[in-house]
C-alpha cells in the first residue's frame, strides 16, 4: 500500500491545477492533481500527451475507465465508491492505482484489508 501525506513518510505531494500552462509550475517532487475529470480532460490528454505524471479525482467507474485509460498514474476516489472502483481496477489490470482521502491512521488498516492501493491523508495535496 502506498501512503502519502503521513509525517513518518516521504511521499510526493499533490498539486491541483485548473489549466495547462500550470503544468510548468509542478515540481518533480509533486504530482499534479485534476478535478474532475470532466473538467479537466484537456489537462489530462494534455499531461499524457507530454507524459506528466498526474491523479484525477473520479466520480465513479465510467470515470475510472476514462482516466486510466488517459494513463493517470492515480484514481482519487471517495470513500464510499473506492471499493467497486478497486474491484474493477483489479480485473482489468489497471495501471492506475486506486487512492482514497482518509483522515486517520486507523483508515489504513481498513483499507489495507479492503485492498486499496494508496491512501492519502489532506496533509498530502498542497494547499494554493
Amino acid at each position: 500500500m502506498l501512503i502519502f501525506g503521513h509525517p513518518w513518510i516521504k511521499s510526493k505531494k499533490f498539486k491541483k491545477i485548473f489549466s495547462i500552462d500550470e503544468t510548468t509550475d509542478v515540481t518533480s517532487d509533486e504530482i499534479i492533481l485534476l478535478e474532475p475529470l470532466s473538467d479537466s480532460i484537456s489537462i489530462a490528454q494534455h499531461c499524457q500527451a507530454k507524459q506528466i505524471e498526474f491523479a484525477v479525482t473520479i466520480t465513479g467507474i465510467t470515470d475510472a475507465l476514462f482516466a486510466n485509460a488517459l494513463q493517470s498514474k492515480y484514481l482519487v476516489c471517495q470513500m464510499e465508491d473506492v471499493v467497486s472502483i478497486q474491484s474493477i481496477a483489479q480485473e482489468y489490470l489497471f495501471d492506475s492505482k486506486v487512492l482514497t482521502l482518509i483522515s486517520n491512521e486507523k483508515e489504513i488498516k481498513k483499507m489495507a484489508e479492503l485492498s486499496i492501493d494508496a491512501v492519502m491523508f489532506p496533509e498530502a495535496i498542497i494547499q494554493n
